[in-house]
C-alpha cells in the first residue's frame, strides 16, 4: 500500500481493530510513569508483574498472529522441563537486560503487525489448532476467532496488571 492509498475500514474489521486498541491501551496505561524496578514488581501473591505482563501478551498475540496468517506459530504440547517451566515463569516477569521501555517497544511492533493482518487477511481462513490435553483434536480457529482471542486475552491482562499497579502506587486505569 502506498502512502495516498487509504484503507478504509468498515464494519467487523474496525470492531476488532478498535476493541484491540482500547485494551492495548489499558494494559499499556498501567506501566505509565512506572520505573523498571516498579515494573518488575510483585505487589500482589501472584507471581505476575506489570511488565512480564506485557512481556507476556507481546510473546502471546506474536503467536496467535503467526497462527492466524500461516498456521504455525503456536507450541507443541511439550513436557515440562525445569528449563521450560523457568522459561515460562520468567515470561511474567523482566530479566536481566530486559526494560519497561523496551518490552513496551516490542509490544507496539507486534501489534502494528497484527493490526495488518486484522486488515488484510481473510478473516474465514482457518488453521487446526495444536494438539493439547485441553482440546479434541481436529478443532479449527478462524483468523476472526484468533483476533477476538487475542483481544479477549489482552483484557484478562489489562485487569490483572491494573490490580498490580494499584497495589504498586494506588494508580488505577479507571475511576
Amino acid at each position: 500500500m502506498t502512502t495516498n492509498e487509504q484503507h478504509v475500514l468498515t464494519g467487523e474489521r474496525a470492531d476488532i481493530l478498535e476493541f484491540l486498541t482500547k485494551h492495548r491501551y489499558f494494559l499499556r496505561h498501567t506501566a505509565e510513569g512506572l520505573s523498571d524496578e516498579q515494573a518488575n514488581t510483585r505487589s500482589t501473591v501472584s507471581a505476575l508483574t506489570v511488565g512480564g505482563l506485557i512481556k507476556h501478551v507481546t510473546l502471546v498475540e506474536r503467536r496467535w498472529a503467526e497462527f492466524a496468517q500461516t498456521g504455525g506459530g503456536m507450541p507443541e504440547t511439550a513436557d515440562f522441563t525445569p528449563e521450560l517451566v523457568e522459561w515460562w515463569e520468567n515470561q511474567f516477569r523482566l530479566v536481566d537486560g530486559e526494560t519497561l521501555a523496551g518490552v513496551l517497544a516490542e509490544y507496539e511492533k507486534v501489534a502494528a503487525a497484527t493490526d495488518e493482518l486484522v486488515r488484510t487477511l481473510d478473516l474465514d481462513q482457518s488453521h487446526e489448532l495444536p494438539a493439547a490435553p485441553w482440546q479434541p483434536p481436529g478443532v479449527f480457529w478462524s483468523a476472526r476467532r484468533v483476533f477476538l482471542h487475542i483481544a479477549a486475552e489482552t483484557a484478562q491482562h489489562a485487569g490483572h496488571a491494573d490490580i498490580i499497579r494499584e497495589s504498586i502506587d494506588g494508580q488505577k486505569s479507571m475511576g
